[in-house]
């Protein structure tokens, strides 16, 4: 069985979801809105967290064509707002746009996750230009999924239980013992309710995980752990990564529901 999610804006906070279209570029909705640096051009993004980690203390609920953007002390915005732009640069100390439209040629800035766990989340650390997939706010693939097994292998490496939204997976699929399940599903395709996906690559983590995230307090130990217990090469030619989850192309466009069934075919 599968649980559902999407992340309307890149790195804020995502919402859980009922039946959900999925096409070539993923769950509909996913990922559909981005800040962009005005400074710099690129994509703002949690993965550099010392510029960027506030964005995950952002709530957001898709609305029509738009969507709201909910703050910790509860002030709210719709990207529809002639103001938007202001009020979000204003929160985040830095000029920043609300795009539905990836830039040409998008790019992120990725901290190095082994000094972000040295040196702390607010230190200037070195930072590596990584390109979005054209025309998309997706980091490397469409969909993301995660197990609950994975989960459970962290959290008893840790002594505490791990929840999914660190790893901010669009599903979490539901699968018996402890262990880093979805390794074996590489190259594989699964079906989930009438979609098929092909599973493409453990996801490489970042310092993502170790985050505040809303109401979840820092946790390097969630890097920490797969860093030391699953170490892989996502790619050829990329070298060792702390990997959870895997990254899926889609197959067979459809729907997903939560509580579907998940095939590996």
């Amino acid at each position: 069985m599968v649980a559902v999610r999407r992340y309307p804006v890149k790195s804020m906070l995502g919402e859980d979801v009922e039946a959900v279209p999925v096409g070539s570029s993923g769950l509909s909705g996913d990922r559909a809105f981005a800040l962009v640096d005005v400074a710099s051009g690129r994509v703002a993004s949690a993965k550099n967290p010392r510029l960027w980690r506030g964005l995950l203390g952002v709530d957001v609920a898709t609305a029509g064509d738009g969507v709201r953007l909910t703050f910790a002390d509860g002030r709210s915005l719709c990207s529809a707002d002639p103001d938007a732009d202001a009020l979000l640069s204003e929160r985040l100390g830095r000029a920043v746009r609300l795009t539905a439209t990836p830039p040409a040629a998008a790019s992120l800035d990725r901290a190095v996750p082994d000094e972000v766990l040295t040196q702390g989340e607010t230190a200037d650390v070195p930072v590596e230009e990584t390109p979005l997939p054209p025309g998309s706010f997706h980091d490397f693939a469409p969909v993301h999924l995660i197990t609950t097994s994975t989960l459970d292998a962290i959290g008893a490496a840790t002594g505490d239980a791990v929840c999914a939204i660190r790893y901010r997976p669009n599903l979490i699929v539901r699968t018996p013992g402890i262990g880093y399940t979805e390794n074996a599903w590489v190259g594989r395709d699964v079906s989930v309710g009438d979609t098929v996906l092909r599973i493409i690559a453990p996801t490489p983590r970042c310092a993502v995980p170790t985050l505040e995230h809303g109401v979840l307090s820092r946790s390097r130990e969630a890097l920490r752990v797969p860093a030391r217990d699953n170490r892989l090469e996502p790619l050829p030619g990329m070298g060792l990564h702390a990997c959870a989850g895997v990254y899926a192309t889609v197959t067979r466009p459809g729907h997903v529901s939560p509580g579907d069934t998940v095939t590996v075919l």
